[in-house]
């Protein structure tokens, strides 16, 4: 995290805070933002500068412990969000507010644009059992909210809850930051808050790009447009295209791109694949796009395409793309060919239900 002139927010807190910064907590890719992927955790460590110790949040815990807190009386969290529900810091927010509503430390939260604008939802909520790291309260894929506006439901959702307790927390808001206002709206620099989330070209791709990690489709980690370039060896571009460009889908063009990713799947071999251009990012539905992306590689590639089956997110009992839908119905209608449009309109009640309690806590003007 950084400001508005580049500067780190820990060398910003640690100048105004002095001697009363006295932790600092990771999230998941790290407290530098340098690990790569699902699974990959961080140590505790101790900060070279200042010699306050450094937690991990992405550890053998992903909550603190009141151990951790005991140091502090004001949890100050302060990250890019991207807007997608399966990132997970927003979740890391979620259990660190559970925490300290716990043992009674208060929770300041610096708000920062959601990149895609906060005037679209998109996607089918989590069923109940389908809880995860990736989804720990019912939200769409495309949630429409910044981390202060997610943490305020969250923190409703405590309070309204008899046998939990909601935290005292302060989101300070962004200043100037409308939802319509996409992050190039802004004339804030974008510093990658992980990894494979190098640019806001990746954001916007993201909500529904992210589904290929539980399939045996590249995503574009080990090329220098993850998400936004995706294929495999086996896949026949010129067929899946022709399906899918009867779609007539808004706002997108797939273009041919074949490519080697220097890492992950396929690790060196060629694949033949695409690269997603948003033409239009105000017409253009990530989620219901590759949605349709799995569908036609489904029917095109029906003896290669696969669901993978290791466990995503330290859940080893159900298949990582149920994780990541947060729905099992979603692969199958997938996996049956369903109208895509058909359950679209299936969402729409509890999407309805879900604006209604998202615009309580919403902070900033259309």
């Amino acid at each position: 995290s950084v400001s508005a002139t580049l500067r780190s927010a820990r060398d910003i807190l640690r100048e105004r805070c002095r001697s009363r910064l006295v932790a600092l907590f990771g999230p998941q890719h790290g407290i530098a933002g340098e690990k790569q992927d699902n699974m990959i955790e961080s140590a505790h460590g101790v900060d070279e500068e200042t010699g306050i110790p450094i937690f991990s949040l992405y550890s053998e815990t992903r909550t603190p412990t009141p151990e951790m807190l005991s140091r502090i009386d004001t949890l100050v969290v302060d990250l890019q969000d991207v807007g997608t529900r399966v990132y997970t810091f927003e979740w890391t927010t979620a259990l660190a507010l559970e925490a300290c509503a716990r043992v009674g430390v208060k929770v300041v939260i610096l708000d920062r644009p959601n990149p895609l604008g906060g005037l679209i939802t998109e996607g089918n909520l989590v069923r109940p059992a389908m809880k995860s790291f990736v989804g720990l309260y019912p939200v769409p894929m495309r949630h429409g909210l910044t981390l202060g506006e997610m943490a305020s439901l969250v923190n409703e959702r405590l309070r309204s809850h008899a046998r939990r307790v909601a935290a005292d927390l302060t989101v300070v808001r962004v200043s100037g930051w409308r939802r319509r206002m996409l992050f190039d709206e802004t004339g804030l620099p974008w510093v990658l808050p992980s990894p494979n989330m190098p640019s806001v070209s990746t954001a916007m791709v993201y909500p529904g790009q992210v589904l290929l990690e539980g399939t045996n489709l590249s995503e574009g980690r080990g090329t220098t447009r993850p998400f936004e370039i995706w294929g495999a060896p086996w896949l026949d571009t010129r067929k899946f295209l022709r399906r899918f460009e009867r779609r007539g889908l808004r706002g997108v063009v797939l273009r041919e791109h074949a490519f080697e990713p220097t890492f992950h799947k396929y690790a060196g071999e060629l694949c033949r694949g695409f690269q997603i251009h948003v033409t239009g990012a105000r017409s253009y539905r990530p989620y219901f796009t590759t949605l349709a992306i799995l569908q036609d590689v489904i029917a095109v590639h029906p003896d290669r395409f696969e669901w993978r089956k290791e466990p995503y997110e330290y859940v080893k009992d159900r298949l990582p793309i149920d994780v990541l839908t947060g729905d099992p119905a979603v692969r199958i209608a997938l996996e049956k060919g369903r109208s895509l449009t058909q359950l679209e309109e299936s969402w729409i009640p509890d999407l309805r239900a879900y604006r209604k309690e998202a615009r309580a806590c919403m902070l900033y003007e259309a």
